[in-house]
């Protein structure tokens, strides 16, 4: 396969043309299991978010509700995260998933924030995309499977992978590494 990803099939549902998703799992030296590996090598579970299109529409901006419930596409090199540097965890705007980590960022100069993997397990799921006249690999959110972007394969980017998740910055929230931290930290002052 020349990179480290896995696929395999996962649920059939109907989702404009598509009607398999493929669940992209990244290989790694843990064992990887149903739901995805937290950093600290516990399993975290993926929670489905199940909305109305109304409720969307009320939580969501307009341009939010344009890109990540319809598929849009925010202009490059207009989003926040597209030169952003900082230390964390990028999730999904709409339901808080974990979606990728900052170390796995890269400079792709393509006008959106691209990943060369997204967190290990099922954070994200990859759709056949037909639309524009040619065939591209959609990413939705695993959890509340909302649009993210499009993956795309053998570029030349010099990654891990030889994958580039060309990611909308509409469809992420970045949260720094010491509110990541204290999230996931033990608040026992026990020894």
């Amino acid at each position: 396969m020349g990179h480290s990803a896995l696929h395999r099939f996962a649920e059939e549902r109907q989702h404009k043309t598509a009607r398999i998703f493929t669940v992209h799992l990244t290989l790694t030296p843990r064992t990887l299991v149903a739901g995805h590996m937290s950093e600290g090598g516990t399993m975290a579970e993926i929670t489905k978010v199940d909305k109305t299109d109304e409720e969307w529409r009320t939580q969501l901006s307009p341009e939010e509700y344009q890109v990540l419930r319809q598929a849009g596409t925010e202009r490059p090199f207009t989003g926040e995260y597209t030169d952003h540097k900082e230390v964390g965890v990028y999730t999904c705007r709409a339901c808080d998933a974990e979606l990728f980590r900052s170390e796995h960022k890269f400079d792709s100069h393509c006008g959106w924030p691209s990943f060369f993997t997204p967190l290990a397990g099922e954070a994200v799921v990859e759709i056949e995309d037909r639309s524009l006249g040619m065939v591209r690999v959609e990413v939705r959110c695993a959890s509340c499977d909302s649009h993210l972007g499009h993956v795309f394969e053998g570029e030349g980017y010099g990654t891990p992978t030889d994958l580039r998740y060309c990611i909308n910055s509409i469809s992420l929230r970045h949260v720094p590494a010491d509110e990541d931290d204290e999230n996931d930290g033990d608040d026992s002052t026990d020894s």
